[in-house]
């Protein structure tokens, strides 16, 4: 890459060395009005007149060089993925924003990979949590003005696609458990809250049934939303070790699969989920312990933003302990949980 002054007719078609500021006397603005990098064009040059230039420093790039704003169009083919829009380059970065209001998906190591190549920059928001419509998610370039082919190629070859992946209506239905509660001794006081923890994913609560800790009971309640058109079975309380703590059993009677039981956050450590298949269906069953009743974040809150993008958190659970404790913090310190903080 060389950097040379030539005349401006003969600057059309190359890059710009540095910013060109234009002062308007009239408004009292000062600002750049071509931009380090930029490619020099016929219609450009009465402006650049204008401005007093005569000559300008360009650059001159070698056979196997890139230019900034194609290095960053190259890494944008590869990481730009479902519902992300890029913005054009500008001053060799490009931004990428969500097309849409969901959860942002992506492999963090991919970041690694790409940014060991010190003249590398991609900076991204945090991957597995709740972004709008609009919101920046990764943007990124190179520090120089230009890399050589093979630099670039390898960065592509390291990099995978950023997902947003939208959130389904998902129709819930709510497995209220103790014998106290069937009985009407004491009152639920979840319902209300699960009401509220749906609206930002566009759920909808179809119902609520009360069961004591009969697992059979349980199993059956579950087995009736299901066929009631339910995506998402929510079963509270009876998650512990007690001996009249049944719930689990009553979920793993009707689950295919077991994603997982227990996990590393605090409050809520006894959740637990389960799927089911029903005519080309995937229903979630969760086991959600009593604290959901009295905590206003707990394990819960972290779980329901990968059932509603259809996520499987079975690879991503047990990492959850970094970062893993609530401490109440408002707004909240859990990603997952940025909409409702």
């Amino acid at each position: 890459m060389r950097i040379t002054e030539i005349s401006l007719e003969e600057a059309v078609g190359h890059p710009l060395a540095h910013d060109l500021t234009k002062i308007d006397a009239r408004s009292h603005t000062k600002g750049a009005r071509f931009k380090k990098g930029q490619i020099i064009t016929e219609a450009d040059l009465p402006m650049l007149r204008e401005m007093g230039r005569e000559h300008l420093t360009v650059l001159e790039l070698e056979p196997d060089e890139v230019h900034e704003d194609d290095a960053a169009e190259a890494l944008c083919g590869a990481i730009c993925g479902m519902n992300c829009v890029p913005t054009p380059p500008s001053e060799g970065r490009i931004t990428l924003k969500a097309g849409v209001s969901g959860f942002l998906c992506y492999d963090a190591a991919m970041v690694g990979r790409v940014n060991e190549d010190v003249d590398w920059v991609l900076a991204t928001t945090p991957p597995f949590r709740q972004v709008r419509a609009g919101q920046p998610v990764a943007g990124f370039r190179i520090r120089p003005l230009a890399m050589t082919r093979g630099r670039v190629d390898r960065a592509v070859a390291a990099a995978f696609k950023i997902d947003v992946k939208p959130f389904a209506p998902l129709k819930a239905g709510l497995v209220t458990t103790g014998r106290e509660i069937a009985e009407g001794r004491v009152e639920d006081a979840f319902m209300d809250k699960f009401t509220r923890k749906l609206e930002p994913f566009g759920g909808l609560l179809i119902g609520r049934r009360f069961c004591t800790d009969d697992p059979s009971m349980i199993s059956d309640a579950i087995r009736a939303f299901i066929a009631e058109g339910a995506e998402l079975v929510v079963c509270t309380g009876g998650m512990s070790v007690d001996a009249d703590d049944r719930t689990p059993g009553g979920i793993a009677a009707v689950a295919d699969r077991i994603v997982f039981r227990g996990i590393p956050v605090l409050p809520g450590a006894m959740l637990m989920m389960g799927t089911a298949s029903k005519e080309g269906r995937e229903i979630s069953i969760i086991g959600a312990p009593a604290c959901v009743v009295h905590d206003e974040r707990t394990s819960l809150d972290r779980l329901l933003p990968f059932v509603f993008a259809g996520v499987d958190p079975a690879p991503h659970v047990r990492s959850w302990g970094v970062g893993g404790l609530c401490a109440g913090c408002q707004p909240c310190h859990w990603p997952e949980c940025a909409f409702s903080a």
